[in-house]
């Protein structure tokens, strides 16, 4: 309990985790995955997170951050195409769907690339249509590099602060004055559309620029919850 993001969302939860540890029939279940399940159950229905997840891997081993190696061009450019997908509809409007949010280190090398394949397909349309409604994963860095292709060089702007609870440190996130090609600007339409799906970094990009009055929010109610989900072992 005390890596959670949200302390605040924590009442009741010790009283439930009590009241679990003397329930001899949650502890005479003998299969763990089944016992795992019927945990994320209680501790769901505690915080309302559906993140938090009680799981069994008999033969855990913590996963190491994978590092993106040197891909000759037509390789990534495939990677891109998996994630990426772009369309020019009726009426000049575009269309990006991005299924991951890149970080700053690996939008740094393969930025050109981007322009090349993408945005700069985009910029000429006069409105966008942005899908982050399969949007599962991505990296916190990328926020600012995103929100930034929508606003303004200057004056640089606060959008956000994220909160690491285990290390009690505050980040905050700032537009950047200094872009990687032409901004799509602030005057033409933007509409970001979520489901249930739309996850994480993903939720933090289309509040930023909702709260910037950017762009109109479509779509379903969002998962909910941190921007970032660790895997802690316990026992």
């Amino acid at each position: 309990m005390d890596n959670y993001c949200s302390p605040e969302k924590l009442v009741g939860m010790k009283e439930a985790i009590d009241a679990a540890k003397g329930n001899t029939e949650v502890l005479n279940i003998p299969d763990a995955e089944t016992l795992a399940n019927v945990l994320s159950s209680g501790v769901q229905t505690t915080v309302s997170d559906p993140r938090l997840k009680v799981s069994y891997e008999q033969n855990y081993v913590p996963a190491v951050p994978l590092k993106m190696p040197p891909l000759p061009p037509d390789q990534l450019i495939a990677v891109l195409q998996t994630s990426i997908k772009l369309d020019i509809l009726e009426g000049n409007t575009g269309y990006l769907r991005i299924d991951h949010i890149l970080g700053e280190e690996v939008a740094d090398k393969i930025g050109p690339l981007l322009l090349d394949l993408v945005w700069n397909k985009i910029l000429p349309t006069s409105s966008l249509i942005f899908d982050l409604r399969y949007t599962g994963s991505g990296d916190v860095s990328g926020i600012p590099y995103i929100v930034s292709y929508f606003t303004k060089a200057e004056p640089v702007i606060h959008i956000d602060s994220v909160y690491d609870r285990p290390s009690n440190t505050t980040t905050k996130l700032f537009t950047m004055s200094t872009l990687l090609g032409d901004r799509y600007g602030v005057t033409k339409p933007l509409i970001v559309l979520t489901s249930k799906n739309t996850k994480g970094v993903a939720e933090d990009v289309a509040y930023c620029l909702k709260s910037l009055k950017r762009a109109t929010i479509v779509g379903e109610k969002t998962s909910g919850g941190s921007l970032k989900v660790d895997k802690i072992q316990s026992g």
